[in-house]
């Protein structure tokens, strides 16, 4: 089964995550068979860090909860909240098989929650810069509630637009790059 983990950092937090990296790291090498795909978000600055994005298969949703309440900055209080939901990965790859490769151009995480009837279940066409793509599915993965994409694109406005708009409640688009030690 494969699970989407948004980690949203918590006002305040860059000087505890700074302390935590290491362990963050170290905790996400455990998984690293398991990972589709990870990365850090960020400010519309760029630099300053709002989140962690992790797509991570795994066996259920109990070793899915572990995965997202174990990770060391949660457990400091780093997040303000975590997103976890069933995901289907529909482009069958991890981030690394990516032919765009890790560097080049901006980067984002596009999540689109919804209610009712599914959208967005394949890739709109004409998309060589999705990197993941895959809709967020219920717990028992019955349910449609959302599309989460990690992208290339000029702006976020062209990210925001490899959604149907009027499909959600509303589209986050958040700055993203390929995470991972350096």
């Amino acid at each position: 089964m494969e699970y989407f983990c948004y980690h949203r950092d918590r006002t305040g937090s860059l000087a505890l995550r700074e302390e935590l990296l290491e362990a963050h790291w170290s905790y996400m090498d455990r998984y690293a068979k398991e990972l589709i795909a990870r990365g850090p978000t960020f400010a519309d600055d760029g630099e300053t860090p709002t989140g962690s994005v992790h797509i991570v298969g795994l066996p259920d949703p109990a070793a899915a909860r572990a995965f997202a309440f174990d990770e060391p900055n949660y457990q400091a209080g780093a997040y303000r909240d975590v997103l976890l939901r069933r995901w289907r990965n529909v482009l069958g790859r991890t981030m690394w098989d990516f032919p765009g490769g890790r560097d080049g151009g901006d980067r984002y995480l596009v999540i689109g929650l919804g209610e009712g009837p599914a959208a967005d279940l394949t890739p709109p066409p004409g998309q060589d810069e999705l990197i993941a793509y895959g809709p967020l599915l219920s717990d028992d993965g019955g349910t449609w509630v959302g599309t989460a994409a990690l992208l290339g694109a000029p702006d976020p406005d062209t990210a925001r637009a490899v959604l149907t708009p009027d499909r959600y409640a509303g589209i986050e688009v958040h700055n993203w790059e390929f995470g991972g030690r350096r």
